[in-house]
């Protein structure tokens, strides 16, 4: 009987022991299942945090060069080295021509524009295309507003927004150092007299 009873007692410590590692590792998941989503967690907001720092607009001349529709505004400011200019600090507010906008030009208009010899027009007529200050289209007023070329463009908020004879297509696109307002015509200085201009181009 002694016998019998010594090996219930050891048999019963056994099941206990067997018992309690069985709640210890039952303990020990039910950690590791609450630690998982907390470090899943962290992996997405610090995912998110790298969007958001690489959504982060580039300067003027990187938000035209990526938007794929400036191709002959940016052809024209390296040829004038403005590259430089709209890419510092500024803000600046800079009027787009889209590449369509170019393309109605007078034929060769363009292509004499982009002679060296020429660069001098060609910066005047860029930072005719230039305003001080990040102005966003909601704060807009009509008249006349100074550009960096020197002379004035005209504001017209009768139907939508117009710079001279340019219609704002896309306004407020946001930039590191202002804001680029996308329009349907390349504006001219008054100071330039396009027709003799393009007659002293060689043909």
């Amino acid at each position: 009987m002694k016998r019998t009873s010594t090996r219930l007692v050891a048999v019963g410590a056994i099941a206990g022991l067997l018992a309690l590692s069985a709640c210890g590792s039952d303990s020990n998941d039910e950690s590791s299942s609450t630690e998982a989503p907390a470090a899943a967690e962290t992996t997405e907001a610090m995912a998110e945090t790298t969007d958001a720092m690489a959504d982060e607009p580039g300067t003027i001349v990187d938000v035209a060069v990526a938007a794929g529709s400036f191709d002959t505004l940016v052809a024209a400011v390296t040829a004038a080295d403005l590259v430089d200019a709209l890419s510092a600090d500024g803000p600046l507010t800079v009027l787009a021509p889209t590449d369509d906008a170019f393309a109605a030009l007078p034929a060769g208009l363009v292509d004499c524009l982009l002679l060296p010899e020429n660069k001098d027009a060609l910066t005047s007529i860029l930072t005719y295309h230039v305003i001080e200050g990040a102005v966003m289209s909601g704060d807009l007023t009509a008249g006349d507003v100074p550009t960096l070329q020197g002379e004035n463009v005209t504001v017209d908020l009768t139907d939508g927004v117009m710079f001279n004879n340019a219609t704002v297509i896309q306004a407020d696109v946001e930039a590191s150092n202002g804001v680029i307002h996308a329009i349907d015509a390349v504006i001219v200085p008054p100071s330039i007299d396009v027709e003799a201009f393009l007659a002293s181009c060689p043909s």
